[in-house]
């Protein structure tokens, strides 16, 4: 599931300058949508590429009239109507203006929001999903409660947009009931929080790997060879680094260049890789070889305890350097090797913590991520390959 972030930027934030900054907030920390009045539309376009959202009275003459004229990527009916409380629900939801509004033809609108009061609004939003491509819906009195019933009862036909203050709001709406919210909708003026929701939704879409240790069984020196660095344009931490390896089932986890030494800086946007045959993870779950490896491309970054995230490539280093050959067995008795530049610099994970490969040993215990599956064109396939 692909997790979004909404923020709400309509005329209760504040007036539009309020409501600006906190739009370009939202811009800059990359949110996915702001949700906004009508009347913003077209100002909100101006400040930056995102989607937009527009609140709509629901009076549908109007609408198609001024559709040929909108930008918004996207119509929500319910502010100052039933959904917000504003008209009272009617007793039978057959006689709802704001459900009326989503079943109409050609300009209906693509969303409807809702604020749950009670059980009757519970009732009411879960109807609102089943004719809306969005339902937005904000718990008042009870929050975590409405939002399980609704993600329990609603299908698939809708996103479902919970209203959220702060990121560990939105952490909860993404986790409750395993499945989670699609989406949240942040109402906040802060940038820090809008930033931080940002990281707990690219969090939430990440792989999580399994790594193992390997016993080490051969390291031996053998002759130069074509090695690639791969520079990214993201700064890696002293526990990230990225899985690669002569063999795709079995890759190494080796560490970026975050430490310092008497000799060389740290160059913490780069992992020495190996040499131009070997395989590097990428986010989809592929691989690619380092010799394909150009700017642009993206790669995955996994720390030692198999939390990942993307980066973009923004040169493939190629040098001609002298290498070590490293042979390691897993529990279930596959072997697995690579090859690693002959350097001080170049670290994996063993045991022990950070290790140069300088400083390996046989029977040292070495960081890896193991699968059954072999690649084909970098992708995963149940087929009988030999490598050796």
């Amino acid at each position: 599931m692909t997790r979004s972030v909404w923020l709400k930027a309509d005329s209760e934030v504040g007036d539009w300058e309020t409501r600006k900054r906190r739009i370009t907030a939202g811009i800059e920390a990359g949110v996915d949508w702001v949700l906004v009045d009508e009347d913003d539309v077209e100002r909100v376009s101006e400040l930056g590429e995102i989607n937009i959202a527009a609140f709509t009275n629901g009076d549908v003459h109007v609408m198609e009239a001024e559709a040929a004229d909108s930008k918004a990527d996207a119509t929500i009916v319910g502010k100052d109507g039933e959904g917000d409380g504003t008209v009272d629900l009617p007793s039978d939801f057959s006689g709802s203006a704001d459900l009326s509004t989503l079943r109409q033809n050609g300009a209906a609108p693509d969303g409807g929001y809702v604020r749950i009061f009670d059980e009757d609004y519970e009732a009411f939003a879960e109807a609102v999903a089943a004719e809306a491509d969005f339902t937005i819906v904000i718990g008042e009195n009870w929050q975590i409660i409405p939002l399980e019933n609704l993600i329990a009862r609603v299908g698939e036909e809708t996103d479902l947009i919970a209203g959220v203050r702060t990121a560990e709001d939105a952490r909860t709406a993404y986790e409750t009931l395993e499945l989670g919210a699609d989406g949240v909708l942040l109402d906040t003026d802060d940038v820090d929080e809008i930033r931080k929701t940002v990281e707990v939704r690219d969090e939430m879409g990440r792989e999580s790997l399994d790594l193992e240790y390997a016993e080490v069984t051969a390291i031996e020196q053998t002759g130069s060879a074509d090695r690639v660095c791969i520079d990214t344009g993201s700064l890696m931490e002293h526990d990230e680094g990225m899985l690669v390896g002569s063999m795709a089932r079995g890759l190494f986890f080796v560490h970026a260049e975050t430490a310092e030494s008497p000799y060389v800086a740290s160059r913490p946007f780069r992992v020495n890789a190996g040499a131009v045959h070997a395989y590097v993870r990428t986010p989809d779950g592929g691989t690619k070889y380092l010799s394909e490896l150009q700017s642009g491309d993206e790669v995955q970054i996994v720390d030692a305890n198999g939390r990942t995230r993307e980066a973009i490539v923004g040169r493939a280093k190629i040098e001609k350097r002298p290498m070590f050959r490293v042979q390691a067995e897993t529990k279930d008795g596959d072997r697995i090797e690579t090859l690693l530049q002959n350097a001080e610099t170049i670290k994996v994970h063993t045991q022990n913590g950070r290790t140069a490969v300088t400083d390996l040993e046989p029977g040292d215990e070495i960081l890896i991520h193991h699968e059954d599956t072999a690649t084909h064109f970098g992708e995963r396939i149940e087929e009988s390959i030999i490598e050796k």
